[in-house]
């Protein structure tokens, strides 16, 4: 969460200092010009432009919520363009801008003051409501891409809480800041975190075809860079740099990055020979009139505050006397008693104009809402009991629809959208309590629809069908019975127990090598036995507590190496290849050989949650880009390879035998996966030479980055496997 809150932090104290000495240069003019009784017109004009920025926050969140999914990417990725275009125009207008920015803001204040209050109230909304709405648009986009509201939103509340304190130090004239050198470094960074929001846009924009190359990716660090590390969840939540970055997405940050940075850093520094010597006057410069910022020269604060405000503040002084005479000269307008009352119910209501500034922009968000996603029209809710399932369910319109679902039963239940004819699920919610509301998003299409409930301990309802015309096809998962599963996982179990079979024979094999103090034998054999047993997709407790004593590693362990918890193929094969006598090994081997014989027998006895099997696709070889291709297993024997392989070869085997269920679910996702394969696999058996493998620190960078971008994608396409074979009770 803190990850995502620092870009929103930062535009949040940016935006918010540079609106903050907007407002607080506003106010200062206005007093110095002696006319604080206009200060309610400036507050008016902020507040309506707070209210307008909140309000498109909220078109915008609406608007994307009422999108499919693929048009919610096309509408993400494209707003965040835009976002970043407003972002870097504001640091180059803040560059440019920052040492006359008192002066600009002053000359408006004082054309605003002898045009009267409206103007006035037009200036302050509109200085003020720029900033707003690059905020507004800014802090959306950031949100949308960290997938969470909570980090970016405290991120920004802090950094608005923080501007609020440092305009009010710089207008009491308690703090001194070099503001041209904090808007200059500032504008560094958001030159940084707007380029990974440009690359993540336009990946939004391939996700959402608008864009071709969507799978064409440039960068491929899945394997070696843990995204779930704090240092890989900063730099994906600050900068937006993911493991897996596309062509498009890393030339546009590159070429982003270089041109946006050139130009910034050669403004400033050909802005420098200008004004060096007034920079040291900076200080004292914000003391005087502290919130107008960056009025370093000496020469911009003498005339402004000397001639301008003389000048004009006598004909603003001299309408205040004229307009208090006229009121005692009742000769003069006796004719006019009447039209004076009905001028004070104007002025009675004192908010009236403050309250229709702030309500404006309300009234037409909501109305932009109402008239552009009619979500609230097409929300429904649905009533959830043991014996009523889907009560207030009418026809609903194609498209993304959100469906309250109200447990009005006892009991906790299970809800499925499906397609009646098929059983097919659109839409789950689990564990709905009693009396409790949940929302159901799903994307509707041509077809039939009914509602399924299942009651913890209850008997099944279903509701009547009803029939949607019109809308595109809408893909539904077939669902999984623990019936279903049951073939594949007696399967697998009989695999697994061959397999066991075959390891007793080969650790007995490796302990009469040790015996014969054949120890090159022994290397040998002790491979051959420890690729039998990463073949049997050992991943993630499938063996339980025997897969620590058989496969564990040394990290973590108190002494290591040496330590007597550490035991199994990685203590004998640190012993084998770190010269260790006939003798020493005996011991390793004899324990690994009876907890080998151990887990054979206990093995057909172990529970093994049959909705776990689909999980196991993906697992094994999570362990291999975590483990293997990263050296970590490598006790000695530089076969981490080898072992890569034989891990693979137990994923195809659990594909084998969810192959028929996968199928039927979805044929393109096991052809995607079918290639994954044949490309890991072309690229190991490259490192494969008879019986020796290339160690993984000897394979030069591309070959590496090539291994590990193939594993990486294949385990995206395995991921949604777990999802697709996942147990429902819906049938």
């Amino acid at each position: 969460m803190w990850d995502d809150a620092f870009p929103s932090f930062l535009i949040g104290l940016r935006e918010g200092l540079e609106a903050g000495l907007i407002v607080s240069i506003l106010v200062a003019t206005l007093v110095r010009a002696e006319q604080k009784s206009r200060l309610p017109q400036v507050w008016t004009g902020v507040l309506g432009a707070v209210a307008l920025s909140m309000s498109f926050g909220a078109v915008l969140t609406f608007t994307a919520a009422n999108l499919s999914a693929t048009a919610q990417e096309a509408f993400g990725g494209a707003l965040s363009v835009v976002a970043v275009a407003f972002v870097t125009a504001m640091v180059f207008w803040m560059r440019r801008s920052a040492r006359n920015l008192s002066g600009e803001i002053r000359e408006k204040v004082t054309n605003a003051l002898s045009m009267g209050a409206g103007m006035l109230i037009v200036t302050s909304f509109l200085a003020v409501g720029r900033e707003g709405l690059e905020t507004a648009l800014f802090l959306w986009t950031t949100a949308r891409a960290a997938g969470e509201s909570t980090g970016p939103m405290i991120g920004a509340a802090i950094g608005l809480v923080l501007a609020a304190g440092l305009c009010w130090g710089l207008y009491r004239r308690v703090l001194k800041i070099n503001l041209t050198r904090f808007f200059t470094y500032t504008g560094i960074v958001l030159i940084v975190i707007a380029a990974g929001v440009f690359g993540y846009g336009l990946r939004d924009l391939q996700e959402g075809g608008v864009l071709p190359g969507a799978t064409s990716f440039a960068v491929h660090l899945s394997q070696s860079v843990d995204a779930s590390s704090w240092w890989g969840t900063l730099l994906q939540g600050v900068f937006n740099l993911t493991p897996q970055m596309t062509w498009l997405q890393t030339v546009a940050y590159v070429g982003y990055l270089a041109v946006v940075m050139t130009l910034f850093v050669r403004g400033v520094t050909a802005a420098r020979p200008t004004t060096p010597k007034p920079q040291k006057a900076v200080e004292p410069q914000a003391e005087q009139p502290t919130p107008e910022g960056q009025a370093e020269p000496e020469k911009q604060p003498a005339p402004q505050e000397q001639p301008e405000p003389q000048e004009r503040q006598e004909p603003q002084e001299r309408p205040e006397p004229q307009g208090e005479q006229p009121e005692p000269q009742e000769p003069q307008k006796q004719p006019e008693p009447e039209p004076e009352p009905e001028k004070q119910p104007h002025r009675r209501p004192a908010w009236v104009v403050p309250a229709a500034v702030v309500a404006v922009p309300v009234v037409v968000a909501g109305g932009v809402i109402a008239v552009s996603g009619a979500k609230p029209d097409q929300t429904q809710t649905i009533a959830v009991s043991e014996t009523d399932c889907g009560k207030g369910f009418k026809a609903p319109k194609p498209g993304r629809q959100s469906f309250q679902m109200h447990n009005t039963g006892n009991k906790t239940s299970e809800v499925y959208l499906i397609d009646p004819s098929t059983n097919a699920v659109y839409g789950e919610i689990e564990g709905l309590a009693p009396g409790t509301t949940r929302d159901l998003v799903a994307t509707v299409g041509g077809g039939s629809y009914a509602w399924r409930c299942v009651p913890t301990g209850g008997k099944v309802t279903t509701s009547a069908a009803v029939q949607v015309s019109g809308g595109g096809n809408v893909s539904a998962v077939a669902p999984v019975s623990e019936d279903d599963l049951k073939p594949a996982l007696a399967a697998y179990k009989s695999y697994v127990n061959k397999g066991l079979a075959t390891l007793v024979t080969q650790t007995q094999t490796l302990q009469d090598d040790v015996r014969g103090n054949d120890l090159d034998a022994a290397k040998h054999d002790w491979l051959t036995a420890h690729l039998t047993y990463s073949s049997l997709g050992a991943a993630y407790g499938t063996f339980q507590d025997f897969d620590k004593k058989i496969n564990g590693r040394s990290d973590g362990l108190p002494q290591g190496v040496n330590d007597p918890g550490f035991t199994g193929f990685h203590k004998v094969e640190y012993q084998l290849w770190h010269s260790a006598s006939a003798s020493d090994v005996q011991g390793g081997v004899d324990q690994l050989a009876k907890d080998v014989q151990g887990l054979q027998k206990a093995f057909p006895t172990q529970d093994f949650d049959v909705s776990d099997l689909p999980l196991r696709t993906h697992e094994i070889l999570e362990n291999t880009l975590q483990f293997e291709l990263t050296t970590d297993t490598d006790d000695g024997s530089g076969t981490n390879l080898a072992t890569a392989n034989a891990n693979l070869a137990g994923t195809e085997e659990l594909l084998d035998v969810l192959r028929p269920l996968i199928t039927k679910r979805s044929p393109q996702l096991i052809g995607t996966v079918d290639a994954d394969i044949a490309r890991v696999q072309k690229l190991l058996d490259a490192q494969h030479n008879g019986d020796s493998w290339t160690p993984v620190e000897k394979l030069d960078q591309n070959t590496r980055m090539a291994l590990n971008g193939a594993t990486g994608q294949l385990l995206e396409d395995l991921s949604p496997i777990p999802d697709l074979l996942e147990i429902r009770k819906s049938a």
